[in-house]
């Protein structure tokens, strides 16, 4: 099968990797103060593409990509820069080629998803490095830990894992498991960094100008931001970031307006830290 159909062959909720696909490829031009310079995207999105299928366009949504993925990419050097040599699991990958950012000549980078996501993306991304390997990964299941070969112990070296455009697709008890496990497991200074979606979009994927195409459903959303660090007590919710803020009108004035009322961003990237008791 030809990359091209394989990916029209995806399941509803992996078919979404075209969107933050198709947002890097076209959105260093719309947005060029968050320009992510991919330097692959665009021809990944070439052998994948078919004219029958449209791809997403929407401006909010190219903007709100480019935004988080200078987030995760800054977390994630912030990470590396603390522990050199640290281990960075991108769950969820898709097609997402962050090594090229975060190869700094010692990181280790995993990139997981579902297995048939990583056909596609082994035929499109070859191997690149000794310290870049992929993993299948169903985040759904009790040992996803284990299907990533995580730590086993505590007192390991700190890992940063992310997750991107993934939880607000699963249902909110394997939202609320996927973060106890993170909080149960993984060692002191690990942190888990991932983007949500306010409550009030869980059920109206159909609203969403590029998600609508796909078939997929928001399962999840926040209510409290600090109801995420409420699934174990070992997290602690360390930074929140409003990634649709600059984008302009309607949103400067429905966001402000939502926070007021809701008390929770529309839309953030969201990152928690696995503390020891000491440090509580």
């Amino acid at each position: 099968m030809t990359s091209c159909k394989a990916a029209r062959h995806l399941s509803a909720v992996p078919s979404t990797l075209r969107i933050p696909l198709a947002a890097r490829a076209s959105g260093d031009a719309l947005f060029p103060q968050l320009a992510v310079r991919d330097a692959y995207a665009a021809s990944i999105l070439e052998r994948i593409r078919d004219d029958g299928d449209a791809l997403p366009e929407d401006r909010s949504t190219i903007y709100g990509i480019l935004n988080r993925t200078r987030r995760f990419r800054s977390l994630a050097q912030e990470f590396l820069q603390q522990h050199p040599g640290g281990r960075v699991v991108n769950m969820g990958c898709g097609l997402s080629h962050y090594f090229q950012w975060l190869d700094d000549g010692r990181a280790r980078l995993t990139d997981a998803d579902l297995p048939e996501v990583l056909d596609l993306r082994r035929e499109l991304i070859p191997d690149i490095d000794p310290r870049h390997d992929e993993r299948a990964l169903d985040l759904t299941a009790a040992d996803w830990w284990e299907q990533l070969a995580l730590p086993r112990r505590r007192r390991a070296s700190p890992v940063f894992l992310f997750t991107e455009g993934v939880l607000m697709y699963l249902a909110p008890d394997r939202v609320r498991a996927v973060l106890k496990t993170f909080g149960e497991r993984a060692p002191a200074g690990s942190v888990l960094a991932f983007d949500a979606i306010c409550w009030l979009a869980v059920g109206h994927a159909a609203r969403h100008p590029s998600v609508r195409a796909t078939g997929a459903e928001f399962l999840w959303g926040v209510r409290r931001p600090a109801e995420l660090a409420q699934a174990h007590p070992r997290l602690r919710l360390e930074s929140t970031h409003r990634v649709l803020d600059g984008i302009g009108l309607p949103y400067a004035v429905v966001a402000p307006l939502a926070m007021l009322l809701f008390g929770v961003p529309l839309y953030a990237v969201y990152a928690l830290r696995a503390v020891d008791a000491r440090e509580t």
